[in-house]
């Protein structure tokens, strides 16, 4: 059995301990926002908060996580409330929508560090991959959520 804190909350999950972070949430935890993509780490889909830090969960083993705090999207508002969330929605950012739980969760892990990033900062923080090309519309929904702070 481990022991994980996903969201606040105490869960105890019976998998292997190199089993990826991301499988525990979506099939041992159901919390089906964070999704598979590439499965390399490489184009973001699965992206959450590791102590604050976007961190890629698709190879990222279970028991790395143990003792860290583990924040999804679903962890962010129920009801789309979130500054970042809010922002998404104004600057109609989705097409296909599949990569956006991982690039709202790395724009929100980016807010946190830096309130009001410049492009660059932008640009070299929001590492995911958007099979739609909607860079321009992440981009100004960040600047957005940054004036509402």
């Amino acid at each position: 059995m481990i022991s994980i804190i996903v969201n606040g909350e105490q869960r105890d999950v019976d998998v292997a301990p190199d089993t990826p972070l991301l499988w525990v949430l979506r099939d041992e935890l159901n919390l089906t926002g964070t999704k598979f993509g590439c499965g390399v780490a490489q184009c973001g889909c699965c992206t959450v908060h590791l102590d604050g830090v976007a961190t890629r969960t698709c190879v990222l083993p279970v028991s790395q996580a143990v003792g860290k705090q583990i924040h999804t999207v679903e962890s962010l508002s129920s009801d789309n409330a979130h500054r970042v969330q809010k922002a998404w929605i104004a600057e109609q950012v989705p097409q296909c929508g599949y990569c956006q739980s991982g690039q709202i969760m790395a724009a929100t892990a980016l807010l946190n560090k830096t309130p009001h990033p410049t492009d660059a900062q932008i640009d070299q923080a929001m590492t995911n991959i958007c099979r739609c090309g909607t860079y321009g519309r992440i981009r100004a929904a960040i600047h957005r959520g940054a004036a509402e702070a």
